[in-house]
């Protein structure tokens, strides 16, 4: 099955996730949340969420995440989180929040187990349903039935699982979708790149003299218009919006549950036959959306947001580790190496500049093709000292250090 997936997209889940024995065999641990699919969700008519029920066949089906307790940071309020990030906007200052501390149970991301369940969830939020040639089964999982978004839809979109309990539910908002991928790249390839240029690249995705930007605020030289590039990024039919509605719409349907965000952002690669691959926005997006709610994280390969959530002004909490980033040193996105104008990014037409991701990360040192084929997908990460590299934070990471950023218009 796994050479049904995209290369990049085996080539992580080899990385992270594969063990000699099968993780579906094991016993799952005591403190395991067992899932089911429940919904898919799409965006209509601007930004208004739609949830499509999967078939109650489906319900049957499930499969188990290791947990651990974990601390988030919340606003005491909608209402307090919205006038911080007015003010932000409006005064170009800092407000302090009264943040709430709150105690609650989210992925153990020390486990490979918990890594590979999350990674299936988020690769099957590109395709609309379980009968898809790429889709990866889950534990047990019946494709028999169709279900989910209508195949034209063009926005953000993805899956909804619940625990049998109903009081634990994971969000997975699938990535971007390059426009010559056959198969599954779906009608969200332009509101995607859209998406990307704005919220990863320095200046409006201004990689060169022969670019089209996406927003005008490029002002000669290597400076860019600050003021002109947040008012950008505030419109309610980009992406983050989007997924705040997204987010409170899933809460208003399960009042009581713990809510989790995973996303994948699949990145563009030259490795092996030229194959270019889904890439960046998804998990991107869950980690703002994780960093605005204040719910737990788990993200694949994904340009870094922490530029995006600066300019959208969104509250700084007093830590962010709920937030868990996981990707490769053999990936340019996630490293932010993936730029200029001749690098594969800017070729297809992305500008993805940015490098400096919120939260924690784990992070698997590959270096390259040969590394990831001969090593990585023949041997065990158990000799690397635990099942999963150990999680660390970017010290001293600066975005797009070249560029001034002012009042120039």
């Amino acid at each position: 099955m796994l050479s049904s997936l995209p290369t990049t997209l085996r080539l992580v889940l080899a990385a992270f996730l594969w063990t000699k024995a099968s993780d579906n065999s094991a016993t799952p641990p005591s403190n395991a949340i067992r899932f089911q699919l429940r919904h898919a969700h799409a965006v209509a008519h601007g930004s208004r969420s739609v949830f499509a029920d999967v078939p109650p066949s489906f319900l049957s089906d499930y499969y188990e995440i290791p947990t651990q307790n974990i601390q988030t940071h919340r606003p005491p309020s909608a209402a307090a989180y919205a006038d911080a990030r007015l003010m932000g906007m409006r005064h170009a200052q800092s407000p302090i929040v009264a943040w709430d501390a709150v105690d609650v149970t989210g992925p153990d991301v020390r486990k490979r187990a918990t890594l590979l369940q999350l990674a299936k969830m988020t690769s099957n939020s590109y395709y609309g349903e379980p009968g898809h040639k790429s889709w990866y089964p889950l534990d047990g999982w019946n494709a028999s039935l169709p279900f989910g978004w209508e195949p034209d839809a063009d926005g953000f979109r993805g899956h909804v699982f619940v625990s049998t309990d109903n009081n634990t539910v994971v969000i997975s908002v699938k990535g971007t979708s390059a426009p010559w991928i056959a198969g599954g790249e779906g009608p969200t390839k332009k509101k995607d790149k859209i998406n990307d240029n704005l919220l990863f690249s320095c200046c409006c995705a201004r990689v060169g003299p022969t670019w089209y930007t996406v927003c005008d605020c490029y002002s000669g030289g290597d400076k860019c218009d600050l003021g002109c590039l947040e008012r950008a990024l505030v419109d309610d039919s980009l992406f983050y919006q989007i997924g705040t509605n997204l987010y409170n719409d899933v809460a208003y349907m399960y009042p009581n549950a713990n809510i989790w965000m995973t996303g994948a952002s699949f990145p563009l690669s030259f490795f092996v036959s030229y194959d270019i691959a889904r890439h960046s926005l998804g998990g991107s997006l869950a980690a703002l959306l994780g960093a605005t709610f204040g719910v737990p994280v788990v993200a694949f390969e994904t340009p870094g947001e922490k530029m995006a959530a600066t300019r959208l002004h969104l509250p700084s909490p007093p830590t962010t580790h709920h937030i868990t980033h996981v990707y490769h040193t053999g990936d340019p996105i996630p490293m932010g190496t993936c730029t200029g104008v001749a690098s594969a990014c800017a070729l297809a037409g992305f500008a993805l500049e940015s490098r400096c991701h919120l939260g924690q990360r784990i992070l698997y040192d590959t270096h390259g093709i040969q590394f990831i084929i001969e090593k990585v997908l023949n041997e065990d990460w158990e000799g690397e000292g635990g099942e999963v590299p150990e999680v660390d934070v970017q010290v001293d990471c600066v975005d797009c250090f070249n560029w001034q950023y002012g009042d120039f218009k």
